[in-house]
């Protein structure tokens, strides 16, 4: 694609942001990154050398000065920069709507508000394992922290693009359209992002498919009730794929995936039924729990509609050793398993982390709240939890739900949330990391959260 001559507008500085304004640079545009925040010198220097101009420290009049705008996933629509883009009727639109229009490979794009991560990893080590085999490639990108845009032109016909997507990512896509879409769940979260109404939450998860049409596939999950209803009996021009741990009944398509009674992976078609894998074979202390074998469902799902083999399914499976921050085993001390869910930022995470532990658990939960509803595990954790250890600009929140429930203690920092879970801790018991919140009250991301807990943990000496 040629952009020679368009002026764009990138508004934002981070990864995205500053791939996005590569990747038009290089299509010929004349760009400018413009950030709110400050930008580090030595990095202006570098886009000033690639022939992009750069404003930080807030956004001028320039950014109008444009045929189209990219923005960040994670600038607010509410921001007064969106609000004059707008009311000069400038297009906006997402660094995945951009790199989608540079990208030859087919995409495999997945969604939701949980599992999209380890869904999404799993189709990437499926599909890298496949691409040895026949011969293409597979790359792991959006969400998951590499910008689609930074990768986009390396990407020839036949690869595959594995593009995680946010709910915010999908917000300025029209034209984006996935070869396979997944959609894992949909569950409150961010929803002060979309003013507290879920189906606006959910509407901007199902942009995903909204360019689909006949030879393209849409995978969901028909456990979750709001997708079930969504999806079933309706009318689509692409192929439509259920999966789900409970039987599946009616829908719109031949072709469904199940969980048989807890213990098989099965593929159901009008032509028959074909087991896949038995569960116990890839579910391991690493991974685990019945939100996992949904995940995996998902995958097999997406391999069949990218016609990958079962035997290439069954051998990744195997090895597979779960996502670092999500329900991570790090180490037993004194007896206690420890736990690393640092990535669980909702309550809906972190109820899938508490079914997931065997046997009962001190849990450390807490951080910046998205309007969280406690009782909604209030009788999960009754049943799982010994000891809560609340930390954060929560935990006084978190401290009057579940005081009388469990006994709770509020921690100073994460280091003296390590040192009580290790008091409390008793032989056989696990300690569970899970936040259940977002971690920039005190954290830079929930990557560096989980990788301060880990440390915290490292330093802990067994008696």
């Amino acid at each position: 694609m040629n952009l020679s001559g368009k002026k764009v507008s990138v508004i934002g500085a981070g990864k995205s942001g500053i791939a996005a304004a590569e990747l038009l640079r290089r299509a010929g545009a004349e760009v400018l990154l413009s950030d709110h925040g400050r930008i580090e010198e030595h990095e202006m220097l570098r886009l000033q050398g690639l022939k992009i101009a750069v404003e930080h420290e807030g956004h001028s009049e320039r950014v109008c000065d444009a045929d189209f705008c990219v923005i960040s996933p994670g600038i607010s629509p509410q921001v007064q920069v969106v609000k004059t883009l707008e009311s000069k009727g400038i297009p906006i639109l997402s660094e995945i709507e951009i790199a989608a229009l540079f990208c030859k490979a087919r995409i495999v794009g997945i969604t939701g508000t949980d599992g999209k991560t380890t869904t999404s990893t799993l189709i990437h080590h499926i599909c890298e394992a496949d691409g040895h085999q026949q011969g293409y490639r597979s790359y792991s990108v959006g969400n998951i922290g590499v910008p689609f845009s930074s990768k986009a032109q390396d990407m020839n016909p036949g690869d595959v693009a594995v593009v995680e997507l946010s709910s915010y990512q999908l917000e300025r896509c029209y034209a984006f359209r996935p070869d396979v879409a997944v959609i894992t769940n949909i569950t409150p979260d961010h929803l002060s992002r979309y003013e507290g109404d879920m189906r606006r939450y959910a509407a901007a998860k199902f942009r995903i498919y909204a360019n689909q049409c006949a030879g393209d596939t849409l995978i969901y999950n028909e456990d979750d009730a709001l997708l079930s209803e969504h999806f079933r009996g309706g009318h689509f021009p692409f192929n439509i794929v259920p999966f789900g741990l409970e039987p599946l009944h009616g829908g719109a398509s031949d072709c469904r995936i199940v969980a048989l009674e807890g213990e098989t992976i099965v593929v159901r078609t009008a032509s028959g039924e074909e087991q896949v894998m038995v569960i116990s074979a890839f579910l391991k202390n690493s991974f685990r729990g019945r939100h996992n074998i949904s995940n995996v469902l998902a995958a097999i799902a997406a391999a069949m509609a990218l016609g990958i083999s079962y035997e290439v399914v069954r051998s990744v499976l195997r090895e597979f050793k779960g996502v670092e921050h999500r329900q991570e085993f790090i180490m037993t001390v004194n007896g206690a398993d420890w736990v690393n869910d640092s990535k669980a930022t909702n309550i809906n995470a972190m109820r899938q982390a508490l079914e997931a532990v065997q046997g009962s658990c001190v849990l450390i939960a807490g951080g910046r709240d998205k309007g969280n509803d406690y009782t909604s595990i209030a009788g999960l954790v009754r049943k799982k939890v010994s000891f809560l250890i609340a930390i954060g600009e929560s935990k006084a929140k978190i401290t009057s739900a579940f005081e009388g429930i469990v006994p709770v203690k509020e921690a100073l920092s994460l280091e003296d949330a390590v040192s009580l879970a290790s008091g409390a801790a008793v032989e056989g018991e696990t300690v569970l990391f899970s936040p259940g919140c977002a971690s920039f009250d005190m954290f830079e991301n929930f990557e560096d959260r989980g990788i301060k807990f880990k440390q915290c943990v490292y330093h802990l000496q067994p008696c």
